[in-house]
């Protein structure tokens, strides 16, 4: 410092100043060479070398407790639907995976149209009253008789002779065709319906005229059919007397009914 007073004021300002500058590049440098000296660096660390590991075996208690839990049953779950829904659920599966193609839903479209279409050509043919089962080559259900008559001529029976005889000998069943078929001879007798063996007991229906007949036919013919097509080797006498009372009231409903002309 006493060598520094013997300057002037303004040299010493400038030699504090090169002393400034000057210690600041030293420092400058010393960091430098700090950061690049290998001595900073971080040494990387050392290899851990083999450790042991412990196991831990979970106790038997622990064991039965987990056990006893829902969520550890590791086991297969039965399905509890039938074989029947199975089946279904996989018919339905495969419907399904069959209409989402573009084939599946052209038939299903013209499919349903179809179906429409021959739903109305019956309902059509019905109401024209036309025989559908034999213009599908489908004769009417004709019943075999268990007595020697031909069945297609009714005129040529004596019902009041067979009707007694199968009563006689107490076969109902008999009784009760013989006495259905003496109905359809009395209203073939007053022009009523026309009488045809390839007809069913139904077509007689439809033809009967507009009044009280065709309820009371309609009521007479399915107790005949019940009994006779029905599954009943034969009838009891009791039976046998309900369809009789119910056959009787028929004709003498019949017999105040004016003849067609």
């Amino acid at each position: 410092m006493l060598v520094l007073s013997a300057f002037a004021p303004a040299a010493r300002r400038a030699i504090y100043l090169v002393l400034v500058v000057v210690g600041i590049g030293l420092a400058s440098g010393a960091s430098a060479d700090a950061v690049a000296s290998p001595a900073a660096v971080a040494q990387p660390a050392r290899a851990l070398g083999p450790s042991k590991v412990q196991f831990r075996h979970p106790s038997n208690k622990t064991l039965r407790e987990f056990r006893t839990q829902r969520e550890f049953r590791y086991v297969e779950v039965r399905s509890e639907l039938s074989a029947w829904d199975i089946f279904w659920m996989r018919f339905w599966r495969w419907l399904g995976e069959l209409l989402s193609t573009d084939a599946g839903r052209l038939v299903w479209k013209y499919g349903i149209y179809t179906l429409l279409v021959v739903a109305l050509i019956f309902v059509v043919l019905k109401l024209l009253d036309v025989d559908v089962t034999r213009a599908f080559g489908r004769a009417a259900r004709v019943a075999p008789l268990a007595y020697d008559a031909d069945v297609e001529n009714i005129h040529a029976l004596n019902f009041a002779e067979q009707i007694a005889a199968a009563e006689a000998a107490g076969n109902y069943r008999l009784a009760v065709r013989l006495g259905y078929l003496h109905i359809l001879k009395d209203l073939t007798d007053r022009g009523l319906i026309r009488w045809q063996p390839e007809k069913t007991n139904h077509d007689y229906l439809f033809e009967l005229p507009d009044g009280p007949l065709p309820a009371a036919f309609q009521d007479l013919t399915r107790q005949f059919e019940y009994v006779w097509y029905g599954e009943h080797e034969d009838l009891s006498a009791e039976q046998y007397a309900a369809t009789q009372t119910t056959r009787l009231a028929f004709q003498r409903q019949l017999s105040t009914i004016r003849q067609a002309a």
